[in-house]
């Protein structure tokens, strides 16, 4: 009525009063009656606010790629901030300007200055997998940056949602990983198969090893018979060589004695020594009869009885 007016805010609000271009009045959640024609009114939310944003760049090996991500922040000095932008607001708390707006948009240009230095600086492989590394960095340099200082701002926190190639640069990568998948595959096999041939090797050479080793036991005890035979062949040769000695010997001393028998004899004439010997008529008349035989040519007749024949054919008794 007549031009007072009343305001009222949140706790969360910093609220200004001007009168005659100095501040009349300020403070968090205020609320009081105000002479609308000669005042101007102030609000400048002082909560944490989330921004967020999306950023096309170019990485270090010329590929595009885009990121995604939210940057929370607040007010901390409300009074340097209304010394920059138009904070102001009508009787029904509608700013008058479109600066609050603006807020947003100068902080997200630091963030995205910030992200295109750290983009440039490293290759797209390299960049997706660093997104720790890219809120450290464009924290920081929120933090420490000019606009942020001059606003009366305080950066809260910074987080990257998404770091996104090309459509075909992804599908790309994605070849050459499951590519890369494929080939660590191929190689666990190659060493899984290599470790079992590498067993199997082992497991035949011990076989190998085994069978040489009873091989050599089997040879030895060969060995052994084999020395074992050649001693009882020696020894039977020795035994033999020496009952062939002996016989020799035995048959020389007979031999000898036979000699030393026969020798006073060795000048009789047989015929003597077989009539001596008391042979039988048969057998004599036998001799007989090859002496004349002997003899044939110097016998002019001779004359033999039946008488003669039949006693000499009649068998002996």
């Amino acid at each position: 009525m007549f031009g007072w007016r009343y305001v009222k805010v949140s706790p969360t609000t910093y609220v200004m009063l001007y009168r005659q271009g100095q501040v009349a009045r300020e403070g968090l959640g205020l609320s009081f009656f105000f002479f609308a024609p000669t005042s101007s009114i102030v609000q400048v939310a002082v909560s944490s606010r989330q921004v967020p944003f999306m950023f096309s760049e170019v990485t270090a090996d010329f590929q595009d790629v885009t990121i995604q991500g939210e940057l929370t922040y607040r007010v901390r000095d409300a009074r340097r901030v209304v010394e920059s932008l138009d904070f102001s607001v009508d009787a029904r708390g509608r700013y008058l300007s479109d600066d609050p707006g603006k807020l947003d948009e100068r902080l997200v240009h630091v963030a995205q200055i910030a992200t295109r230095s750290f983009t440039e600086r490293r290759k797209l492989k390299e960049l997706l997998a660093a997104s720790e590394g890219l809120v450290a960095e464009v924290l920081e340099g929120l933090r420490r940056s000019e606009v942020a200082a001059m606003l009366g701002l305080e950066i809260q926190d910074l987080s990257i949602l998404g770091i996104k190639p090309a459509p075909e640069m992804a599908k790309a990568l994605q070849t050459d990983a499951r590519e890369e998948l494929l080939r660590r595959a191929d190689e666990a096999i190659y060493t899984r198969r290599n470790a079992a041939v590498e067993l199997e090797r082992t497991i035949k050479e011990n076989e190998l090893q085994t069978e040489l080793a009873v091989e050599q036991k089997k040879r030895q005890i060969r060995q052994s018979q084999m020395e074992a035979e050649i001693a009882v062949e020696q020894q039977r040769a020795t035994l033999v060589e020496s009952r062939v000695t002996n016989e020799r010997k035995e048959a020389e001393s007979r031999a000898a004695a036979l000699a030393a028998m026969l020798e006073p004899i060795k000048a009789v004439d047989w015929r003597t020594l077989l009539a001596v010997n008391g042979s039988d008529s048969a057998q004599v008349m036998s001799l007989a009869f090859q002496e004349l035989a002997q003899n044939a040519a110097k016998i002019g007749e001779l004359n033999i009885t039946p008488d003669l024949l039949t006693s000499l054919l009649k068998p002996r008794k």
